[in-house]
């Protein structure tokens, strides 16, 4: 039996970052990425990209643990028989296995890349897009010693580079004191704030406090599995509420929209499984009126093309985290993106529109691994 998968090679890479990006959960030097290289019979290699965090932080995936599930499970799912026959398939047969989405997200993406390649068809259009370039924000961490005028110097860098939407990552204890300054220097500035989770029901007084600052939202205050906390608090606060780490699934979705716990949602295809299962949630979002955004998670160029196809779909209605390459890396292993009057254009070439520079790869990479050997 021919198999429809060739070979499937892993290569782990550390990138630095330009400066330490500060959450509610911790700080990041650099980056532990996972690519994942798929091949199929006579195409050029499709590159999907697992963005966990090296330590289960964001949630409750990792990037050794990622590894592990692929090599394990969902690598020999994919091949079993003749192989994954489309992206549909790819995924639908990852389903029995549970969770692990960033990992699936990565093997499903770099499937989808080589399939697309191999039709001739760009995940832009494969999707639905309907722009040609994206809207970019930017998301600004927690400076070092919590410094107010180092915070401040770093958002007038991104107002000056053309950013059309700016996100201040927040925490207790700094919260109040720096939206107010960052809105009282730019006053027309597109602004909203991410708290990861740093929040419970009792400070439900306290965030309603950032309701004069006119913020677009309030991005996941409270944890993940409190889905009726975010109602409550949706009702005390005028500023929207947004959920991020809660939004697992369409199910998840639907029902975090029906309960009024959120009126934004930001969708990262990591997060979620993929990019269909990003697009059965933005269509869900776009018939029941509810603004979407594309989230990043400090992604490589090859992970930055696949959201501006997805961030491209006519329910995408606000700037997301789409950064430009420098925002993050020195040096990207792609070609850079490069911000144009506030925004990104989207890739058009087959599948993600984009290769990694072989010498660019080779300088970050730590290890490769063939978890299917070619034949």
């Amino acid at each position: 039996m021919t198999r429809s998968i060739e070979r499937i090679r892993l290569h782990r890479l550390r990138m630095p970052l330009v400066r330490p990006f500060r959450t509610s959960f911790g700080t990041q030097t650099d980056r532990d990425v996972v690519l994942v290289e798929l091949t199929l019979a006579d195409t050029p290699s499709g590159w999907g990209e697992c963005v966990s965090m090296a330590w289960p932080g964001y949630n409750s995936e990792y990037t050794d643990g990622a590894v592990a599930v692929m090599s394990e499970y969902l690598v020999p799912a994919l091949v079993a028989g003749a192989g994954a026959q489309d992206p549909a398939d790819a995924d639908h047969r990852m389903e029995p296995i549970r969770g692990h989405a960033m990992a699936k997200a990565a093997l499903s993406t770099a499937f989808m890349d080589a399939w697309l390649r191999r039709e001739g068809r760009s995940l832009a259009g494969f999707l639905g897009a309907t722009r040609a370039q994206v809207d970019c924000g930017v998301s600004v961490g927690i400076p070092a010693g919590e410094d107010l005028d180092a915070l401040l110097a770093e958002v007038s860098l991104y107002v000056d580079a053309g950013y059309r939407r700016i996100k201040l990552k927040i925490e207790p204890g700094w919260d109040l004191v720096p939206v107010a300054a960052v809105r009282d220097r730019w006053p027309d500035m597109a602004l909203q704030v991410d708290a990861n989770q740093a929040y419970t029901r009792d400070d439900a007084e306290h965030l309603a406090r950032l309701d004069p600052f006119n913020l677009l939202l309030i991005e996941q205050p409270l944890h993940e599995d409190d889905l009726y906390g975010h109602t409550l608090l949706a009702e005390r606060c005028r500023t929207p509420i947004c959920l991020d780490e809660s939004i697992l699934s369409l199910a998840v979705a639907d029902g975090a929209i029906h309960w009024r716990a959120t009126s934004v949602i930001n969708i990262k295809p990591g997060r979620v499984g993929g990019y269909l299962a990003s697009k059965a949630i933005h269509d869900l979002c776009l018939s029941r009126n509810i603004p979407v955004w594309c989230g990043g998670m400090l992604e490589t160029g090859l992970g930055r093309a696949a959201n501006l196809a997805l961030a491209a779909l006519p329910g995408f209605t606000l700037p997301g985290d789409t950064s430009a390459s420098d925002r993050y890396f020195r040096m990207d292993i792609t070609e850079p993106f490069v911000l144009d009057d506030g925004r990104l254009s989207v890739p058009t070439g087959a599948g993600i529109g984009i290769d990694p520079i072989d010498a660019a790869l080779a300088e970050v990479r730590v290890s490769s691994v063939d978890l299917l050997p070619a034949h």
